[in-house]
């Protein structure tokens, strides 16, 4: 792992932010100035456990890139987690970027509870006084701190005491499942146990918000799953928006789920119903779902000379606004070859259970011998069951 110390904007391309946002807790402060106390704020003394410390983000992100301009509208409500979802380069680390207070705002407002962080373009409130920590696919600990000196680091920053901070640190490394791991360095800990070492410091700090930027990609399925696991658990009731490429993730420890497609939110809404009913190509994709987009006719949805029908009542009700753009919404592993309609091969690729068929229109999974001799340009016909698709309605 790196041997730079842990920063809580610290990213996986090697940018450093501030060391851990854990002064944040008892000394946070506006754009400048001596830090006001409790009172002069207006806050509260923080409660003991996150979710009763739990903020509300309110955010307007606009940031303008080379090719395209972010600007996102996120709100989160108080112990909620947001999942968001979109292709690479889509802005979505800008967003994290702007929340932590690594890049500045071109435009909007960035506010937790009442009290404003950033008011585009005067306001800004410096990454290590914000509240909020960044948790990124490098769990960046101090090399020469041990787990329990690495996870005391922040409440030791805010004044707590040696003994209580360590006593704390231990605490914290066994609600992340390490417990007797305080006395080992970072060298002598696996690639998923030093995630659980940041996880823990970064909770230990107490946040009001945590950001997570895909803290899982660079972990092996086994253990992706059993941090996956301890996030859901420790995060419970803390504020935190989830970047994220796995839809896995986002149906596990998010309650919402937002769509971002070149700097815009084109899909929000709870997970399962964004995953069910996908508004877009690329949230499609996500979800593993083939996407069509046609017209209602005749209560069923057609698209030149495919045609196909729906037995889910929902699907049936929106079929029934006859010339009504409309999608269709299925799996490619129960796309049927060999009848139905035409389609051409547009190429071929690999997967775990066979091959997936590539068409001018739709997709088909289908095992290896189904695929033998098969070539991009061969015509081929196809159908699925009315009981295995669904139609949404289309813009």
């Amino acid at each position: 792992m790196s041997g730079e110390g842990p920063a809580v904007g610290g990213r996986s391309d090697g940018t450093t932010g501030p060391v851990p946002d854990a002064a944040a807790a008892g000394r946070r402060v506006g754009s400048g100035g001596d830090a006001p106390d409790a009172a002069e704020r207006g806050e509260h003394p923080r409660n003991a456990g996150a979710a009763q410390d739990a903020a509300a983000l309110r955010a307007h992100v606009v940031v303008g890139r080379r090719d395209f301009e972010v600007d996102i509208a996120l709100d989160v409500d108080p112990g909620e987690t947001v999942a968001v979802m979109g292709r690479s380069g889509a802005g979505k680390s800008t967003l994290l970027d702007a929340l932590a207070g690594l890049t500045p705002l071109d435009g909007g407002t960035i506010t937790l509870d009442e009290r404003v962080l950033d008011r585009a373009p005067r306001v800004r409130t410096a990454p290590m006084h914000r509240g909020i920590v960044l948790l990124g696919q490098d769990a960046r600990l101090f090399p020469h701190l041990t787990a329990r000196e690495n996870v005391a680091f922040g409440p030791r920053a805010a004044g707590v005491s040696a003994s209580a901070a360590r006593t704390s640190a231990d605490e914290w490394l066994a609600r992340v499942g390490l417990p007797g791991a305080g006395g080992r360095r970072p060298a002598q800990l696996s690639g998923g146990e030093q995630q659980r070492v940041a996880v823990a410091r970064a909770l230990a700090a107490e946040p009001r918000v945590v950001l997570l930027d895909e803290p899982l990609v660079a972990l092996d399925a086994v253990t992706a799953s059993e941090i996956r696991a301890m996030l859901r658990d420790r995060l419970a009731g803390v504020t935190t928006v989830a970047v994220t490429h796995d839809a896995v993730d986002a149906a596990a420890l998010a309650d919402r789920l937002v769509i971002v497609e070149r700097g815009r939110v084109t899909q929000a809404g709870p997970v399962r119903e964004v995953l069910a009913a996908p508004a877009t190509d690329v949230a499609a994709k996500i979800a593993g779902l083939e996407r069509i987009v046609g017209v209602a006719r005749g209560d069923a949805f057609e698209r030149g000379a495919l045609r196909l029908e729906s037995t889910d009542a929902a699907s049936l009700a929106a079929a029934a606004n006859e010339g009504a753009m409309l999608a269709a919404v299925f799996c490619a592993s129960d796309v049927r070859l060999g009848s139905g309609s035409p389609g051409v091969v547009s190429r071929l690729e690999p997967t775990p259970a066979g091959v997936r068929v590539v068409l001018d229109i739709g997709a088909a999974e289908v095992p290896p011998t189904e695929a033998v001799g098969m070539r991009p340009g061969d015509v081929v016909r196809w159908s699925i069951g009315p009981d295995r698709v669904r139609f949404v309605p289309a813009s």
